[in-house]
């Protein structure tokens, strides 16, 4: 048996040498079954697909994509609508797998494609697929940005490239996009390419200190600000994403203190754009000369535009009015600049706008939007079509459930509109009314304000706005009930009405206010109060429907570049500006408005305390303060609110 072994054994190594000896002889393996390039069969698209690299005047390249849907031909051109993104143009064109352009390109496209145009997506510098260095919302050249290149020069460089090197191109070319992308689209309108021949922003970043995504009116916005700045510039791909470390985020934000312990603990010092926010946390210079409205208020209206915006854009609310504002006294005739204001979110105007929350509308308000009032007016500048009756301000009534068309805005205000606005006053008892308070009704209503205990902007879990399941889209037109029924929130409503009350402007807290801090937030917001009982909509009774609301940082009530700190205990006179809005109060409903001292984590807590530099105060510099509104003949605290009598 031992001798048997051995022989086999002594035959596993002879073969065993054998068939090394034939792979040194050159025995060929399996050939792999992967060609070196495969070339897909696309013969069922309806559009070709180019990968290109275009270079700009310093040499950088940037990642395009150009979509041509096959009925655009040498002999059968299309105009081109492009868009420059931070968000991954490869995925932005690839929205899902399909041989249909409607289906691949982002759904603020879809009549775009109807129409026949070229759908052009690029990565902006320094992001994706394009070369570059990446500064996050880079200013145009001047003193922010010393290089010869920005939005404006990159979009010119493009389009440039694009009307000589896209043969099924008629040679014009439209921008749009929002957020970002709107804020790119209108830095394409600064000093533009003669092919540029119309532009549609969409909820544009402006002014992330006065009202968009960084601040609003001195606050820091760190529930949304710190993570998106995280994932936009750690990486190029933004392959790494922020993490938290508890399910309710309100927790996270609580242990962590201030915003800038939140952001050292991830990281956030080695970013470029953060260390730049958090060393300019008041309107300095810095802020003042990157503000799109400011630097666009010194160029004549080239280029047509259509601003569209939202009256529940939880983003960027203050972008499209304040550019509206900016651009509507160079054209006196309303021709080349127009204002839409849907009922949408921060996106919803690119998508469906059916609802939102618990609200809804007349029927899709965003299909119809851009298939009826946006492609019309594209079609004009871009392809030789019939001049549409474009209105100059189209704006969404909610409360009505109607569109409304203008030729200005906004319809009411203090000055210089169509009618004057209506102060309605804080009365004793929290009660509201368009009288002024007389004598002898009490001086003020006051309220504790605990750094340790803020107001929640919604009701808990607080939940990451990232999360599939926060609905953070929606906090907006949250009921506020939640807020309302605290003791650090002061409450004053109206009985219900008898009569619509219709709103259609901005409207403007004038508040007399006073704490025993040295430094405080004030946020007002108005609200629509449902009737007790809606027996169409059960869910809806006694809803407490915000319309309007943001926050002011008390040390800037007197200049916004420079804080100073509050005298304790003095009825100081605030002018809060709030988001503009176009509503009907209908009969049997009341009008609410809400008064409180932090809006949490949304923003970051107002230590009470004067200090340097909110970002990084201090544990000890957090502590209770009395606030109180007064409401005496003298110090009469109200709400301007816009209302208009006809239609």
């Amino acid at each position: 048996m031992a001798q048997r072994n051995s022989c086999h054994l002594v035959g596993v190594l002879v073969l065993g040498m054998s068939l090394q000896a034939g792979a040194a002889q050159g025995v060929k393996s399996l050939p792999s079954e992967t060609p070196e390039k495969f070339t897909p069969s696309v013969e069922s698209y309806d559009h070709t697909r180019r990968e290109v690299m275009i270079p700009m005047r310093d040499g950088v390249k940037l990642k395009t994509f150009i979509l041509i849907p096959k009925g655009a031909t040498k002999d059968a051109k299309a105009p081109m609508i492009m868009t420059r993104t931070p968000y991954n143009a490869g995925g932005r064109v690839s929205r899902f797998n399909s041989p249909r352009l409607a289906a691949v390109v982002p759904q603020m496209n879809d009549t775009n494609v109807e129409a026949g145009y070229i759908v052009v997506y690029q990565d902006v510098r320094g992001k994706f697929g394009s070369e570059g260095d990446y500064v996050l919302t880079r200013p145009l050249r001047g003193p922010l940005n010393p290089t010869k290149v920005d939005h404006a020069t990159d979009a010119y460089d493009t389009i440039d490239w694009l009307v000589k090197n896209v043969p099924e191109s008629n040679g014009r070319v439209g921008t749009i996009g929002g957020s970002y992308e709107g804020y790119t689209t209108v830095m394409s309108t600064v000093n533009p390419h003669p092919a540029l021949k119309v532009a549609v922003p969409f909820a544009p970043m402006i002014d992330g200190w006065m009202g968009d995504d960084w601040f609003h009116n001195g606050a820091f916005r760190q529930g949304a600000a710190l993570e998106f700045i995280y994932g936009q510039q750690s990486t190029r791909s933004g392959s790494f994403k922020w993490w938290w470390d508890s399910y309710d985020i309100y927790d996270t934000f609580l242990r962590a203190g201030s915003a800038g312990a939140l952001a050292k603990s991830r990281g956030l010092e080695q970013l470029g754009f953060w260390r730049a926010i958090s060393e300019h946390p008041s309107y300095d210079s810095w802020w003042q000369e990157q503000a799109v409205d400011k630097l666009l208020a010194r160029q004549p209206v080239k280029v047509p535009m259509m601003i569209v915006g939202g009256l529940f854009d939880q983003e960027d609310i203050y972008g499209s009015p304040a550019l509206y504002k900016t651009l509507a006294p160079k054209d006196p005739n309303g021709e080349l600049v127009h204002l839409v204001m849907g009922p949408w979110n921060h996106g919803q105007g690119r998508r469906e706008g059916r609802s939102l929350g618990s609200l809804e509308f007349n029927g899709d308000t965003a299909g119809w939007f851009r298939s009826k009032v946006m492609q019309p007016f594209l079609d004009h500048y871009l392809k030789d079509a019939p001049k549409p009756n474009t209105p100059r301000v189209l704006v969404y009534e909610t409360g009505a459930n109607e569109w409304r068309e203008y030729d200005h805005w906004p319809r009411s205000c203090a000055d210089a509109c169509e009618q004057k606005s209506r102060s309605l006053y804080l009365l004793s008892g929290g009660r509201l009314g368009f009288e002024a308070p007389g004598a002898g009704e009490g001086d003020y209503d006051e309220y504790i304000s605990d750094p340790a205990k803020p107001v929640p902007y919604r009701q808990r879990p607080t939940l990451p706005m990232s999360a599939a399941e926060s609905g953070w889209g929606e906090w907006l037109v949250d009921d506020q009930r939640h807020a309302g029924s605290r003791t650090d929130v002061l409450v004053y409503q109206t009985e219900p009405l008898t009569e619509p009350v219709r709103l259609a402007g901005e409207p403007i807290a004038r508040l007399f206010a006073s704490t025993s801090g040295s430094d405080s937030d004030w946020v007002v917001k108005i609200i629509d109060v449902w009737p007790d009982e809606v027996p169409s909509r059960p869910n809806l009774g006694g809803y407490q429907q915000m319309l309007s609301a943001d926050i002011f940082r008390g040390r800037y009530r007197a200049d916004l570049a420079n804080p100073q700190p509050l005298t304790a205990n003095e009825a100081l006179s605030y002018e809060i500006a709030l988001p503009q809005t176009s509503h009907t109060f209908l009969p049997g409903h009341r009008i609410m408005v809400q008064i409180q001292s932090s809006w949490f984590p949304l923003y970051d807590r107002n230590p009470q305390t004067f200090v340097p530099n909110i970002m990084f105060a201090k544990p000890e510099s957090y502590v209770k303060a009395t606030q109180r509104i007064w409401r005496t003949p003298e110090k009469a605290s109200a709400i301007e609110l816009p209302v208009v009598t006809a239609r």
